[in-house]
């Protein structure tokens, strides 16, 4: 692994963009094979110094530069998003098949003269890995990622299950006569799934901010134990007051979980790789549903037993399920890729140049990764700088108003079913359709986001779904209401596909640092949150059953988003770029040097970054 001997030519070092990883060749003597990798890190320094020097560099220093993987290469079958394009028959057309025994190494700001402005920090976790005179295979980094997509992704899914078990269960006990039992109305259920989403709201940033100070190998499972614990008490709820304190704690100490998982999960993969997983992450919420909706059928026929609701028992059994996970996650979640290794896992995940592939692959793709420890607090000048970035604002509206029309039919599914005359067990099992159906359209989108490098237009497709299934709840006569036809417009309206994990990776990917990326992945889950907050609210028991005014107040949130939102988020990101690029293409190598070395602007600010959109 540390020397790999190549007869064909390397590709030519390259200047970096920062969004989309284009790289611009720049002019060089040319190489003549063969040539040999050195495994002595000083060369990579006096290959720096070639890189500067007036005449390019001598051919004698530059033969001894390890080749690079063909520009826009990618890798063949590594994730889950060619997968599912190898399902549906996308794929290469020419037929030919990858070579895994090729370098993987991608061209980065490290084959650049500006490379010594992005070398880590000796401060960075993985500082002893990093190597950027370090080849690799395809062969080797899908041996690498299979792993951590078996022993680091896969067991934040189940993490991310385990939690939203205990967030989603609410509404399966609705259906059990929950509200009845406690002697509560409409609006104290509403009240109670706002208190639920102002606890996230209170939590998300501390939250971050405790993560990012002990590790979110440590803060996770603490979170995990409290609000598992929070959660197995309803099974002693009393009345009004009781559970409005248990949502409120319940979400307070689930507030930041998702932020801290993927940022943990942002350590391991590039980001490309990230939109992928995420909406595997998010098919997760899907299957807590389905398995919520399973559980709820048995659970909820325990009423009776020792004189109790079948609802307390759905509660009690769920959160300490959720609490085995939580006691678990201590000894399954490593810190980072390089500190695998523990008294209970002597051999660790990977091995030594195993840990070297994830590092440096990771700082190819992002530099930015190694400007913090991930213990390393932020400080609180820091926080609010990073607060400040009006670049992430578009964003963070998108967060606030893309979600709005989901929530009340959601919220109120079973509850509906119930009123027109469905029973419990059919209540439940109703829900069911829809949320296999909205796994389905989650992964077709993430194929659309893998074949389409444009996510404006990929994520407004949540709201176009939605538009027509509201104006069919608004245009339908009140004689041709059955439950049956509302029960198709319902299912067909929770279909939509979740576009959230699209944009979380797209708010990581123009964050551009770590400290930044850890709070505006807070800062969007609040207003994520906010919406969900405005969504519990909409339906009131004034404008029941067709809730004809709510509906129209969402046609014209769906209207705005898809008509102004979004193509002015694409405008403003698009200009960004444009406007720097101005800057940043008519500079010679020694001026982006100098700019590099002398610049006190960061992150998403520096000319050499480009924003997605």
């Amino acid at each position: 692994m540390s020397a790999i001997r190549r007869d064909d030519p390397p590709s030519p070092p390259s200047t970096y963009n920062s969004s989309n990883s284009s790289l611009k060749d720049e002019k060089r003597a040319p190489l003549t094979p063969p040539f040999e990798v050195s495994d002595n890190k000083d060369d990579a320094n006096a290959v720096q110094q070639a890189f500067k020097s007036p005449d390019g560099a001598t051919l004698e220093l530059l033969e001894r530069i390890p080749t690079l993987a063909a520009r826009g290469s990618g890798a063949p079958g590594s994730t889950f998003g060619r997968a599912l394009l190898r399902v549906v028959g996308i794929g290469r057309k020419d037929g030919k098949p990858h070579d895994l025994d090729s370098i993987a190494t991608q061209p980065s700001v490290f084959d650049t003269a500006q490379r010594e402005h992005y070398t880590p920090l000796p401060t960075y976790e993985g500082y002893k890995a990093f190597d950027p005179m370090f080849r690799w295979t395809w062969r080797q980094e899908n041996s690498v990622i299979r792993i951590v997509d078996w022993k680091i992704f896969l067991w934040v899914l189940i993490m991310f299950l385990a939690l939203d078990i205990d967030r989603a269960n609410l509404a399966n006990a609705t259906a059990d006569n929950f509200l009845k039992d406690l002697k509560m109305t409409q609006a104290d259920y509403n009240l109670g799934n706002t208190l639920f989403r102002v606890g996230f709201l209170c939590a998300e940033l501390p939250s971050q901010l405790v993560s990012k100070r002990l590790g979110p190998d440590v803060w996770i499972p603490i979170q995990m134990i409290i609000f598992s614990i929070i959660s197995a008490s309803q099974f002693w709820l009393s009345g009004r007051s009781s559970f409005l304190a248990t949502r409120f704690l319940i979400s307070f100490f689930q507030g930041g979980f998702i932020p801290d998982c993927i940022l943990y999960l942002s350590y391991y993969y590039t980001k490309t790789e990230l939109p992928v997983r995420l909406g595997f992450f998010w098919v997760s919420n899907y299957l807590a549903n389905l398995i919520t909706g399973f559980l709820a059928v048995g659970l909820l026929q325990m009423r009776g037993v020792g004189g109790r609701a079948g609802w307390r028992y759905m509660f009690l059994i769920e959160g300490l399920l959720t609490l085995v996970v939580g006691i678990a996650s201590f000894f399954l979640m490593p810190s980072s890729a390089s500190a695998t290794k523990a008294w209970y896992r002597p051999k660790g995940y990977f091995t030594d140049d195993q840990v070297k592939i994830l590092v440096n692959r990771a700082l190819r793709d992002d530099p930015t990764k190694s400007s913090m420890h991930n213990r390393q607090a932020l400080p609180i000048k820091t926080i609010f700088r990073c607060l400040g970035d009006y670049d992430m604002y578009p964003l963070f509206f998108i967060g606030l108003v893309f979600g709005i029309g989901a929530y009340p039919v959601s919220n109120y599914f079973q509850i509906s079913m119930k009123q027109l005359g469905f029973n419990t067990v059919q209540s439940n099992l109703l829900s069911i359709p829809n949320t296999v159906w909205s796994i389905i359209n989650l992964l077709i989108i993430t194929i659309a986001s893998e074949l389409v490098n444009n996510r404006t237009f990929v994520c407004m497709a949540e709201n176009l779904w939605m538009l027509p299934n509201y104006i069919a709840l608004l245009a339908l006569p009140d004689s041709k209401v059955t439950p049956w036809t509302y029960f198709g417009i319902a299912t067909v309206l929770l279909a939509f596909p979740y576009v959230h994990a699209i944009q979380v990776a797209w708010t990581s990917r123009n964050s551009g640092s770590v400290e930044n990326r850890t709070v505006s992945a807070s800062v969007y889950n609040m207003m994520v949150q906010t919406s969900a907050i405005i969504g519990a609210n909409v339906y009131q028991a004034s404008d029941s059953p067709r809730y004809r005014h709510a509906n129209s107040a969402i046609v014209a949130i769906l209207l705005f988003n898809v008509l102004i939102v979004y193509p002015a988020t694409r405008w403003y990101y698009k200009s960004r770029n444009a406007k720097r690029a101005a800057k940043w293409d008519v500079m010679s190598s020694d001026e982006k040097s100098r700019y590099l070395e002398t610049t006190n602007e960061r992150g998403n600010k520096r000319l050499d970054f480009r924003f997605a959109y």
